[in-house]
């Protein structure tokens, strides 16, 4: 093989697995208000994988732009909402929720990302169970 064909297939490979561990991922919320007599379970889709970073051990070396630290983020998205079921009269039963379309690596953005990975997640209900397919 020559040594083009070899760095360019080297290259798909690496880069190609890479793209691809960044994509949309069923995933169920568990929505319930104290108010309300059920826990909405919802189906939707979220960005979940992996994405390339670079390591910042050298960090007092680099420049600042060389130490990004990517995460699996949304590329196109779009809200959706759903009716919590049991709510008296003067309580919002509405919740909405993102729906990734797309996703990429790229910087994490607050004004619609949690960008900070939590030791303990508890995604349960406490009352009885409605499932919302939407």
């Amino acid at each position: 093989m020559t040594p083009f064909f070899t760095m360019s297939l080297l290259f798909g490979l690496t880069f190609g697995q890479t793209a691809s561990l960044c994509a949309p991922s069923e995933y169920i919320i568990h929505v319930e208000k104290r108010e309300c007599a059920y826990c909405l379970a919802i189906n939707t889709t979220i960005c979940s994988g992996f994405c390339m970073t670079r390591d910042s051990n050298g960090k007092k070396l680099l420049l600042k732009s060389a130490l990004s630290q990517n995460v699996c983020t949304y590329k196109e998205m779009f809200y959706q909402t759903a009716l919590i079921p049991g709510c008296p009269h003067h309580t919002i039963p509405y919740y909405s929720y993102p729906v990734a379309v797309s996703c990429k690596c790229g910087k994490c953005n607050t004004d619609y990302s949690d960008c900070v990975h939590e030791k303990v997640r508890t995604n349960y209900c406490t009352k009885p169970q409605k499932l919302c397919n939407m």
